[in-house]
């Protein structure tokens, strides 16, 4: 006769009680905490909703990672759960078993449902909460503290789905005994007026990372401001409106007040993302005046930056320690990129990546760059495509890259002198041009993976990585 393990034969009582509807509160008291577990996962499969309801009263561990289980939002399970928790939540005395602190609602790599054993499944969450830092392994007494609820929000359409809303309309009628957590919101489609409405029922502190793709005018997108200003934790900040010319004149003037106020309490913000708010140019030196700590990452994509903002660039602390620094699709033209050198120079012992991409830089302005880049010594990768640039002038760029010892990984465009009149490559042309470009590099350097041509491979769509070879098959 062969034998089962305790964990076995734990399941086989749970699933036994489930099936024969024994399941109750004073049943689950009697039960060793290692059953529920296996318990819990016999339920939720079973779509026993009253039996979650119960479960999650007598929850006899601090940390409930139901998101985990639940990959997909199930609107009557989330119903029943919170329906057991307004049992405990109504007490004003917390029952002595009772220690549940958190409920995750993310899909979170957790081996929680995977550990079986009672007293290794303790250890795992006990683990994943001191990760989280989110509460302490005491058993809770005396005065019921706030539930936390986490949850990561990305809002692909205008309004909430199902789960969302209901959970939303939950916590907001249960205001003081749940602090809805949410470490990463990204709102791609919501209207700013429900944005500020969801923002309301969220715990501001707990927001590290923000991102906010909005299509509309800017006398709209600075109203969420005011909730902004109180993300004392926030860590990436992405911003990213797009609007229509015409509106531009009209909104701008609202539109500055609004943009004045958020960034006053950014003093933990170590990434910085702004993507087509064309008029930042205006706002651009109070907001690195109010950046307390030094950025790690700043990334500004398709806007126009004046002499003077260069200089804000140059000048604040806020920038003087970047590790990443990536200009896109800015026109620098006319610009004085002897500024865009001095803030090489600042950041040359710790910048790792550089993006000059579609920048249209010129000859001229590459060469009043170069003193400044070869100092950079940290460099890991490089990114100079998409600028129309001589033969001539790459030549220089590499003859000045000899102690960039570092540098994995090296994009550089087609020179001008291999493009046609339609500005196509012409491949007879750019091969032997390669050759001598990596001629002049060799001389003072041996390089890792050097690219320089049209991105992506325009038969293969591949693109250069540090991990996947590049294939350039035209």
């Amino acid at each position: 006769m062969s034998l089962q393990s305790p964990s076995r034969l734990l399941g086989l009582a749970g699933q036994s009680l489930l099936r024969k509807q024994f399941l109750t509160i004073f049943t689950l008291d009697e039960l060793p905490r290692e059953v529920f577990p296996l318990l819990f996962m016999e339920a939720f499969s079973m779509r026993h909703y009253e039996a979650l309801k119960l479960m999650v009263q007598a929850w006899p561990f601090i940390h409930l990672p139901l998101g985990s289980l639940m990959k997909t939002p199930h609107l009557e399970t989330l119903q029943a759960v919170l329906k057991g928790l307004d049992t405990l939540l109504a007490q004003k005395v917390c029952p002595g078993r009772w220690k549940l602190q958190v409920l995750d609602l993310r899909d979170v790599d957790e081996n929680f449902w995977t550990i079986l054993s009672g007293a290794r499944a303790l250890s795992c969450s006990t683990v994943a909460m001191s990760k989280r830092q989110t509460v302490e392994d005491c058993p809770r007494v005396g005065e019921c503290e706030p539930l936390k609820m986490f949850i990561n929000l990305c809002l692909k359409k205008s309004t909430l789905d199902e789960c969302q809303s209901y959970l939303c309309g939950w916590i907001h009628y249960r205001r003081g005994l749940v602090h809805l957590w949410c470490n990463k919101v990204q709102n791609y489609a919501m209207r700013t007026s429900t944005f500020r409405n969801l923002l309301k029922r969220v715990y501001p502190d707990s927001i590290q990372d923000l991102e906010v793709r909005r299509k509309c005018s800017l006398n709209k997108t600075g109203k969420f401001a005011p909730y902004l200003s109180q993300m004392s934790n926030l860590h990436k900040l992405f911003l990213a409106f797009s609007y229509d010319d015409e509106l531009y004149e009209s909104g701008q003037q609202q539109f500055i007040p609004d943009l004045d106020c958020p960034f006053l309490c950014l003093s933990y913000l170590k990434m910085l993302y702004i993507r087509k708010v064309n008029n930042i140019k205006e706002h651009l030196e109070h907001l690195l005046r109010c950046l307390k700590n030094p950025l790690g990452r700043f990334i500004f994509c398709h806007a126009y930056l004046a002499d003077r903002d260069m200089e804000y660039l140059s000048q604040y602390p806020s920038l003087s320690q970047l590790k990443e620094l990536h200009l896109i699709d800015i026109l620098m033209c006319t610009t004085n990129l002897e500024l865009l050198g001095a803030l090489l120079e600042k950041v040359a012992a710790t910048l790792q990546i550089l993006t000059l991409k579609d920048c249209q830089i010129q000859d001229s302005q590459l060469r009043v760059l170069l003193p400044a880049l070869s100092l950079c010594s940290q460099l890991t990768n490089f990114y100079f495509h998409g600028n129309e640039t001589s033969m001539n002038a790459l030549k220089d760029l590499l003859s000045h890259t000899g102690r960039l010892s570092k540098l994995g990984l090296e994009l550089y465009p087609a020179p001008l002198e291999s493009l046609d009149n339609r500005g196509h490559v012409n491949w007879e042309i750019l091969t032997p041009i390669r050759a001598e470009l990596m001629r002049t590099l060799r001389e003072v350097r041996q390089p890792k993976r050097i690219f320089s041509g049209p991105v992506p491979c325009p038969s293969c769509g591949s693109w250069p990585s540090e991990k996947v070879d590049f294939h350039l098959c035209s």
